[in-house]
């Protein structure tokens, strides 16, 4: 009796496995990477309802980061500015601009400026500026030189890998705590003696357990 099938249609299961298995891999790996915060979170850059220059005020007038984030030392939150801290300045300055004109309204009616926040870690865990900051973690290494935007936008992707990361080596990220805000600080010619000398004498030891970020 005549075969019905060719000879090949043998094969054909093993093709079908080999091609489920690496369908499954890479169909993993792409739900590894695409649905990552790298992926899905870094380059976010909101559309304000000012169009507010950091490039402009913390680079090219040097405002210092502490000027209108004045709670990052003290308390968890870095802060927003209010209205009052802009009109300090645009009282007098740039009345006359287009992108001013939210601002005096604002002034003017005491409703507050809806800032759409950039940086933010999720619900479930527990994130403190001060304690990063008075231990000499400089603003740059999470936000990045903000000196050169012109918009805010999140350059690094905050997940618990990235944290982690940084708790289990943070030596790259120790600099004086005069230079926390400065995001062109030139490093010290040798980092490793520095982070060193550094952690013994601000008693660094940064936790990797749960609790430290998950209360």
């Amino acid at each position: 009796m005549a075969e019905i099938f060719p000879e090949w249609v043998n094969d054909v299961p093993r093709y079908v496995v080999i091609a489920a298995g690496v369908s499954l891999v890479a169909g993993g790996l792409a739900v590894w990477y695409f649905f990552s915060p790298e992926y899905t979170d870094v380059g976010y850059k909101p559309r304000q309802p000012i169009p507010y220059s950091h490039e402009l005020h913390a680079g090219e007038l040097g405002i210092d980061c502490r000027y209108c984030h004045a709670s990052v030392e003290t308390s968890a939150a870095a802060s927003l500015p209010p209205t009052q801290t802009c009109m300090n300045c645009h009282a007098l300055v740039a009345r006359d601009s287009p992108s001013v004109a939210a601002l005096l309204r604002s002034a003017d009616t005491g409703e507050p400026i809806r800032w759409i926040r950039v940086h933010k870690t999720p619900d479930y865990a527990y994130f403190n500026h001060s304690v990063h900051v008075r231990k000499g973690i400089g603003c740059a290494s999470c936000h990045g030189d903000v000196t050169e935007m012109e918009e805010i936008e999140l350059v690094e992707p905050l997940s618990m890998r990235w944290c982690l990361d940084c708790h289990r080596n943070p030596d790259p990220h120790f600099r004086p705590l005069d230079q926390i805000t400065t995001p062109k600080w030139a490093r010290v010619s040798d980092p490793a003696t520095f982070a060193e000398t550094f952690k013994r004498d601000h008693r660094i030891a940064p936790s990797t357990e749960c609790s430290a970020c998950h209360h």
